[in-house]
């Protein structure tokens, strides 16, 4: 059986990672802060499964909690064959509203993290000739959207450089960038969500499945939606002012994942 770490794995896209993997038979890594909530989550899909589950505790803003994870993803004796860094999360306010604190966290758990989560799974994935990765993003990262939107633009850039660099070695990257999904990301940041129209809002469990299907396919970014697709295929020609006037009222307001 193969292992899957999942960062941020209690809640969300996370936690929809977590049932699809076990109901697909893999053994998990389940990582978050909440020890207590870790712990049900393990004994839940343990028992209806029949898999594995591991509980990690670590807060990925700090250098303790990165450097922990780390060493799992990376130990050779126990190999983690697919990575997902979904850990993350949103900001309510403009720039300069926001706390510089809360700005570097976010750049510390959006970027650091998963470069160093990246790497050292990586480097393990391609002794072992195979392994996959996926980088959580979002459509934020296509449209100005202060630092929410350059973190995850990051994530982006980044995933598929590594993904054209480990090309032939049996190690598949990809970014999953879903639009609005019903979570807890919104309520967390103190973020309204009364005015996004429904036809907006993704199911989490829809977002894994197709972003599991294009990781299956070799892409290295998806964009799980035929919606979100389109809207990002007009984002791309749209003038880039009307865009960050849209973004900033909008996005910040509602702060998308």
């Amino acid at each position: 059986m193969t292992t899957a770490l999942i960062t941020g794995s209690t809640a969300g896209i996370g936690a929809a990672f977590a049932r699809r993997l076990a109901a697909d038979g893999h053994n998990l890594v389940l990582v978050a802060r909440d020890t207590k909530r870790l712990g049900e989550q393990a004994t839940e899909l343990h028992d209806r499964h029949g898999i594995e589950a591991e509980v990690l505790t670590a807060d990925l803003a700090t250098d303790e909690g990165i450097e922990a994870v780390a060493a799992r993803v990376s130990d050779p004796r126990h190999a983690v064959d697919l990575l997902v860094n979904n850990a993350g999360f949103g900001n309510k306010g403009l720039y300069l509203d926001v706390p510089m604190a809360d700005e570097l966290k976010m750049l510390k758990v959006h970027c650091e993290a998963v470069l160093r989560l990246t790497s050292a799974a990586a480097g393990t994935m391609r002794e072992r000739g195979r392994g996959g990765i996926v980088n959580v993003a979002s459509t934020a990262a296509f449209l100005p959207r202060g630092t929410y939107g350059a973190s995850k633009a990051w994530v982006v850039q980044f995933t598929q450089g590594v993904a054209k660099d480990l090309a032939g070695s049996g190690v598949r990257l990809m970014a999953l960038c879903p639009g609005f999904v019903r979570t807890e990301f919104h309520e967390r940041a103190g973020m309204g969500t009364e005015n996004i129209p429904g036809w907006m809002w993704l199911d989490a469990d829809k977002v894994v499945a197709a972003g599991l299907a294009d990781l299956a396919r070799g892409r290295t970014l998806s964009i799980p939606d035929p919606r979100y697709k389109a809207l990002m295929g007009v984002a791309k020609v749209a003038p880039r002012k009307l865009l960050g006037g849209i973004s900033s009222k909008a996005g910040r307001r509602y702060g998308p994942k």
